[in-house]
C-alpha cells in the first residue's frame, strides 16, 4: 500500500517528487475526455522511470499472440489499444541545461489533479546551476467541450538569474507500447509538416492501417507579450517539432501555450485528416487557453451535478468515490457506438485496452444510474453489432446453428485473449451479455429493444448454452464441464455453480422474451425467426436444462459449492495467511494456487449478487459466511460485490470495510500495481458498492427501491440517480432520509418498504424508526 497521496474530498494531492514512485503517479493523475486520454507523463524531458503514453479510443494494432504452443481455436493476436503520438513533449534548455527532474535538485514539487475542474496542476523549483533557480507551473487539461483537443500552459520563471531558454515544443509518432510481444513499433509515417507555429505528423498503423493525424499549436510570450515565432523548425524520422529561444530576464514569466489535436481515419476520410487537425487548432486558438479552459471547467462541472455523490464526515471515503466517478467519465461518454470501456482506460497498457465482460458486469449500472438511459444502450448496440463475429467466435470452437460466445477480450468482436483458460474456458462472460440487456430494459423500461436487438442476440447466447452443456446419466442431471468461472484461482473445473446459474437463468430469459415479443411485435419475431432460422421446438431442450441443470451442493454445510471438487481442498481461511505472502499471486506459484482453496473475487458469491431474489437472507447469510473468509480480493473486481453483500446483510461494518477497499484500491494501491494502470471496471463496482449497497437501490416491478444505511464512519451522504426520465436524489442522516423528485412529473418509489408518491419537484422526509 501507498500513502502519499494527501486526503481532500475534490483534488488528488502529491507534494515531494521522488523517482519511485513516478510511474504510479503517471497513472494517478491521468486524464481523458473519452476519445483520447494520456498518463500524467512530464511535458519537459525525464530520463527517469517513466511509462510514456497517450492513447486514442478505437485505434488498436493485433499484436501477433506469443505462447509457447498452438490449440485450435486459439486467437492469432491480442489487441491493444496503441500508444500514440506524444503531443504535449516540450525539450528545455536553460543556460545550456537540460530541464530534467531526474538530473536536477528539486524542491517544492507539487501535482495536483482537481477532479471537479478535470485539470492537472503541476508546480515546482528546479536548481539549474549553482545559484541559479527556476520555478515552473505547468497547467494541463484534455477538453470535454472539444473532444479531439488537448491544452497546456506551461511557465517559467528564472527567480535569481537572467536566463536564456531554448524550448523545442514536438509531436511525436516514434513510440512504441511498452507491452509490445515483440518489441515491435506499430506507427508508419505518412506525412510531416511544420509551419511558424504548428507542426503536423501523420502516421498509419500497421496490419489495421488506422490513420491518425497529431497536430500541435505552440505560442510564447514574456510576461503576457506574445513573442515572434522562430522560424525554424526539426524533422526526424516520425517527429516534427518548433522551436524558440528566449532571453528572460530574471523574475520575468517564460510562457508557453501548447495546443495539440489527433483526428483519426475512424472520424475522417483518410486525405483529410491533416485538413481536420488545422482546422480543430484554429478553431482552438482563436479561442486561446483561457476561454478553453473555461469551457472544459463549465463542462466537468455540469458533468458533476449529474454524477456527484457526497459523504460527510470522512475525507477519505469522499475522496475516493469522486476519484472513481471522475475516470468513469473521462474514461466513457456514450458519444461513439463503436467505443467501449477498457480496463484500464487511458491509464495505462495492461490488459491492452479492450473490452472484458467487466462492462457488462460492473460498468452498465453505473452509465443507467448517472447518464442519459442512450449512454448506456450504446454499450448494448456495441455488443449486438458485434454479434457475427461472436457467432464466428464459437464456429471455431466447433459450435453450430449460430450459437455465438462472445469474446473475453475484444476490439472488433473477435476473440484475442491469448491465455487458454480463460479464451476457452471463461464462458460466463455470455450470461453477462445477457444479463446486461436484462438489467437495461428493467432499468429503462425499454421492452421494444427485445424485438430490436435484444432478442436475437438472446438466442445466439442460448444456443452456445445449450450444445455447452450435456446430460449426465450418472447424475441424471444436465452439467456443464471444464470451465473457469469468476474466480480464475481454479481453472478447467466441472459444475461451476456461477456459471451453471447464469446459463440456466438465460436460457429461461430468453423463452420469456420470445414469448413477449411474439405478443407483443409479432412482425419482428418473425424476422428474427426467418433471419436465425429460430424455431420453439428448440425451445423444449432449454426447459429441460433449466429444470434438470446439477448445481453441486454440500449438505452438512448446506450451501451451493464453488464447483464439484472444492470440498476436496484444503479449508483454511485467508486471515490465516502470512502478511509477507499477500498478494499471493505474487508469492505463490501457480500450481499452488490452483490446489489452494483461496478465491481470487467473488464466484458463488457473484450468482448470489446478481439472482439476490432468487435466494432467502438465511441463504445469503450461510454463503457469505462461508465463501467470504477464504477470499482474498486479488482481482480489483471483487471487494465491491462483497460490500454490497454484507450491506444487504446489515453488516455494515463489513461493507465499510469492502467499500473502502474497492474505493481506495488504486489511491492506496492495495495490489501494488497501479503503475500498470489504474483499474477503471472496479471503479464502477464501487459506485455500485455505494449506491447499490449503502443506498440499497434496487429496481423491482418499475419502480425504484431504497434501503438507505449510515456507516457510523459517516455523518450523512446524498447521491442522485436517473431513473425513466427523472432524476432522484437520496439524502441520508443518523436522524432522516430525504427523498427528493427533481423532475417534472410525478414519481412513484419505496424507501424502506414504504411506498411514496413524489410530486414533481418535490420532496419528502421520513424518520428513521
Amino acid at each position: 500500500m501507498i500513502d502519499f497521496i494527501q486526503k481532500d474530498p475534490w483534488c488528488i494531492i502529491e507534494e515531494g517528487f521522488e523517482a519511485h514512485r513516478n510511474e504510479q503517479c503517471e497513472a494517478l493523475f491521468s486524464l481523458g475526455n473519452g476519445k483520447m486520454g494520456c498518463r500524467a507523463n512530464f511535458e519537459e524531458t525525464y530520463s527517469g522511470p517513466t511509462l510514456q503514453g497517450n492513447y486514442i479510443a478505437g485505434v488498436y494494432y493485433p499484436d501477433k499472440t506469443r505462447v509457447g504452443w498452438w490449440k485450435n481455436g486459439y486467437p492469432e493476436y491480442f489487441a491493444k489499444v496503441l500508444n500514440a503520438s506524444h503531443w504535449a513533449g516540450l525539450k528545455i534548455t536553460i543556460n545550456g541545461t537540460k530541464l530534467d527532474l531526474n538530473t536536477l535538485e528539486v524542491s517544492d514539487f507539487k501535482r495536483t489533479l482537481n477532479m471537479h475542474e478535470g485539470v492537472l496542476y503541476r508546480t515546482f523549483k528546479a536548481k539549474i546551476n549553482e545559484g541559479q533557480h527556476v520555478e515552473v507551473r505547468v497547467v494541463k487539461f484534455l477538453s470535454l467541450v472539444n473532444d479531439e483537443i488537448g491544452a497546456l500552459s506551461y511557465t517559467i520563471t528564472p527567480l535569481d538569474f537572467d536566463a536564456e531558454i531554448a524550448v523545442e515544443s514536438f509531436v511525436d509518432f516514434d513510440i512504441k507500447n511498452a507491452d509490445a510481444n515483440y518489441d515491435e513499433k506499430f506507427w508508419v509515417e505518412l506525412d510531416k509538416r511544420s509551419s511558424r507555429d504548428r507542426s503536423y505528423v501523420t502516421a498509419e498503423t500497421k496490419k489495421t492501417a488506422f490513420h491518425v493525424c497529431t497536430g500541435i499549436h505552440t505560442v510564447y510570450a514574456i510576461d503576457g507579450q506574445a513573442l515572434t515565432p522562430d522560424e525554424v523548425w526539426e524533422h526526424k524520422e516520425k517527429y516534427a517539432a518548433n522551436t524558440q529561444k528566449a532571453s528572460v530576464a530574471k523574475g520575468s514569466e517564460f510562457e508557453i501555450f501548447k495546443l495539440g489535436t489527433n483526428t483519426s481515419s475512424e472520424n475522417y476520410p483518410h486525405g483529410q485528416l491533416y485538413d481536420w487537425a488545422s482546422e480543430n487548432l484554429s478553431k482552438a486558438s482563436k479561442k486561446g487557453f483561457d476561454q478553453l479552459l473555461e469551457e472544459h471547467k463549465a463542462a466537468w462541472n455540469a458533468k458533476w451535478k449529474e454524477s456527484d455523490i457526497v459523504i460527510e464526515g470522512d475525507v477519505a471515503a469522499q475522496q475516493a468515490i469522486r476519484f472513481n466517478i471522475f475516470h468513469l467519465n473521462q474514461t466513457y461518454t456514450g458519444q461513439d457506438e463503436r467505443l467501449n470501456i477498457g480496463p484500464k482506460g487511458f491509464t495505462g497498457e495492461k490488459y491492452g485496452g479492450s473490452t472484458y465482460w467487466d462492462t457488462e458486469a460492473y460498468c452498465l449500472p453505473f452509465y443507467l444510474g448517472t447518464a442519459d438511459e442512450k449512454v448506456a444502450k450504446q454499450l448494448l448496440v456495441y455488443r449486438y453489432k458485434q454479434l457475427g463475429k461472436a457467432i464466428e467466435n464459437a464456429e471455431k470452437l466447433g459450435f453450430t446453428n449460430g450459437a455465438a460466445l462472445f469474446p473475453m477480450v475484444t476490439m472488433n468482436g473477435e476473440e484475442c485473449h491469448n491465455e487458454w483458460e480463460i479464451t476457452f474456458e471463461e464462458i460466463h462472460r455470455n450470461g453477462a451479455i445477457a444479463l446486461a440487456v436484462q438489467k437495461y430494459i428493467n432499468y429503462t423500461g425499454d421492452l421494444d429493444y427485445l424485438a430490436s436487438y435484444g432478442l436475437e442476440l438472446l438466442i445466439a447466447i442460448s444456443r452456445f448454452w445449450s450444445q455447452r452443456i450435456h446430460f449426465s446419466a450418472k447424475k441424471e442431471k444436465f452439467v456443464m464441464l471444464g470451465v473457469t468461472g469468476p474466480n480464475e484461482y481454479e481453472n478447467n473445473i466441472d459444475n461451476n455453480f456461477y456459471t451453471n446459474y447464469i446459463a440456466t437463468w438465460c436460457l429461461r430469459f430468453t423463452h420469456e422474451s420470445a414469448l413477449w415479443v411474439k405478443e407483443n411485435h409479432p412482425d419482428q419475431l418473425e424476422r428474427i425467426a426467418e433471419k436465425t432460422n429460430f424455431n420453439w421446438e428448440e425451445t423444449k431442450r432449454w426447459e429441460a436444462i433449466w429444470n434438470n441443470m446439477h448445481f453441486p451442493f454440500d449438505e452438512d454445510l448446506n450451501v451451493y459449492l464453488q464447483q464439484e471438487n472444492f470440498l476436496d481442498k484444503e479449508i483454511i481461511p485467508a486471515a490465516e495467511l502470512p502478511a509477507a505472502q499477500r498478494p499471493i499471486n505474487q508469492h505463490w506459484s501457480w500450481d499452488r494456487i490452483l490446489r489452494s482453496c483461496y478465491i481470487k473475487q467473488a464466484d458463488t458469491l457473484q450468482g448470489f449478487y446478481f439472482f439476490e431474489d432468487d435466494f432467502s437472507q438465511e441463504e445469503h447469510e450461510r454463503h457469505f459466511d462461508f465463501y467470504e473468509p477464504i477470499t482474498v480480493h486479488e482481482s480489483s473486481l471483487s471487494p465491491c460485490i462483497h460490500s454490497i453483500l454484507a450491506a444487504k446483510l446489515n453488516r455494515v461494518d463489513k461493507a465499510y470495510e469492502m467499500y473502502m477497499r474497492t474505493a481506495r484500491l488504486d489511491l492506496d494501491d492495495y495490489n501494488n500495481e497501479v503503475h500498470e494502470g489504474l483499474h477503471i471496471t472496479s471503479m464502477a463496482g464501487t459506485w455500485m458498492a455505494f449506491v447499490e449497497g449503502f443506498g440499497g437501490m434496487r429496481v423491482k416491478e418499475g419502480r425504484l427501491h431504497f434501503n438507505p444505511t449510515l456507516p457510523e464512519q459517516w455523518k450523512a451522504y446524498s447521491f442522485n440517480v436517473q431513473f425513466r426520465k427523472h432524476i432522484v436524489t437520496i439524502e441520508t442522516n443518523s436522524k432522516h432520509t430525504v427523498v427528493s423528485n427533481n423532475s417534472s412529473s410525478e414519481l412513484e418509489l419505496v424507501v424502506h418498504g414504504e411506498t411514496l408518491l413524489i410530486a414533481a419537484n418535490n420532496s419528502k422526509t421520513l424518520a428513521h424508526g
